[in-house]
């Protein structure tokens, strides 16, 4: 699996060779990256894909050091939820 963030399109993809697994679509607005949209290809729904997304983004989202994150997805919300260590990266509401 690859993974990619396709900043023209504001997304970040999972991919299996050229075939797109998972998409978490975003909103960057300079200090905060609002996760808005989590959704996998009909085809490939139950193993987990939107989570392997999801976690990779907040990884590369982490290691940039100068965003916090805003999850507007319910999916995202969730997966904070379950993930209590990365909590500190959550924009202040």
């Amino acid at each position: 699996m690859m993974f990619a963030n396709d900043a023209a399109a504001s997304r970040y993809e999972l991919r299996r060779g050229d075939e797109l697994l998972s998409v978490l679509d975003y909103r960057d607005n300079g200090t905060d990256v609002a996760l808005v949209r989590a959704f996998t290809n009909p085809a490939h729904r139950g193993h987990g894909y939107a989570a392997v997304v999801t976690e990779r983004a907040v990884e590369e989202i982490a290691a940039r050091g100068d965003r916090t994150v805003s999850p507007v997805c319910w999916y995202v919300a969730d997966w904070f939820r379950d993930h209590p260590d990365r909590q500190q990266l959550l924009a202040a509401r």
